[in-house]
């Protein structure tokens, strides 16, 4: 499959839809996820991959999405056996999958993630760091999978620790996958990606590592339209484009609302 397409404006990265940029997506392929939670989420990539079919896949993001949203329509479809994540949070069917040794997790310190993700964006094979020294994320022991009866099948191994400046650090190996899918604000037709607020959080470095990364963008403007000094993520990291719908473009779901009731015209008259 083609990544990009030129014309008499250079490389045109913009593909025709989801189901295209997804569709060479092969059973067992490593994912770096972007978002966190359901903010910033690669929704229609996601949705497009559930009906592509490709299975036995292992995922690195933050968390796995929701119950019935997000990466958790995958999980639910066991499409995924391996996560690489920071906590299970608010998906009751992560948890359970995990815990009744049917998932492979490897829960690593949310900060460490995003590095190891970056790093190995940045070519970097392995970095030293503070974080989970003296702990069981260095000493060994954290259960990566479970037997049915709740003994652990899978632990992690110990990590090398050195001191440097005083300070004792672990080393972490960076990540690279096969794909990345991850969900721009903006994005020009060379690749240059700007997002939206808190939207930028794993979506950069989960751009980075991947070795073919597909970004769905709620607009595509033309090449130039987006100030250098604006770019998040540059065009480098990104081989195809998914051009989103208005519709597409606005399913942005909470995670959990939270309300308060509207005070009675009276009491706002008397406020």
């Amino acid at each position: 499959m083609s990544t990009g397409l030129r014309d008499e404006r250079g490389i045109d990265k913009v593909v025709p839809g989801a189901e295209h940029a997804v569709a060479d997506i092969a059973p067992g392929s490593s994912l770096a996820v972007g978002g966190f939670g359901l903010v910033g989420i690669p929704w229609t990539l996601i949705s497009a991959l559930l009906d592509q079919g490709a299975d036995d896949l292992t995922v690195v993001s933050n968390n796995c999405g929701v119950d019935g949203a997000g990466l958790g329509l995958l999980l639910e479809a066991r499409r995924i056996s391996r996560v690489i994540a920071s906590y299970v949070g608010e998906n009751k069917e992560f948890g359970r999958q995990y815990l009744a040794g049917e998932l492979t997790v490897e829960l690593t310190p949310q900060g460490t993630l995003a590095e190891r993700l970056r790093a190995g964006g940045a070519g970097i094979g392995a970095f030293f760091t503070p974080t989970g020294v003296g702990t069981m994320v260095s000493e060994g022991g954290l259960p990566w999978r479970y037997h049915p009866d709740g003994t652990v099948a899978l632990a992690s191994e110990p990590k090398e620790v050195r001191t440097f400046h005083g300070v004792d650090m672990v080393l972490e190996e960076s990540i690279v996958t096969d794909v990345a899918l991850v969900r721009a604000a903006r994005v020009d037709r060379a690749g240059n990606c700007v997002f939206h607020a808190s939207a930028r959080n794993f979506n950069i470095p989960a751009a980075m590592a991947g070795r073919l990364t597909i970004v769905e963008a709620e607009e595509v403007v033309e090449i130039g339209a987006i100030d250098p000094d604006d770019v998040h993520l540059p065009g480098v990291f990104v081989q195809r484009i998914v051009e989103l719908t208005p519709a597409q473009a606005h399913e942005k779901d909470i995670e959990k609302l939270t309300t308060r009731p509207r005070p009675r015209p009276a009491e706002e008259a008397s406020a």
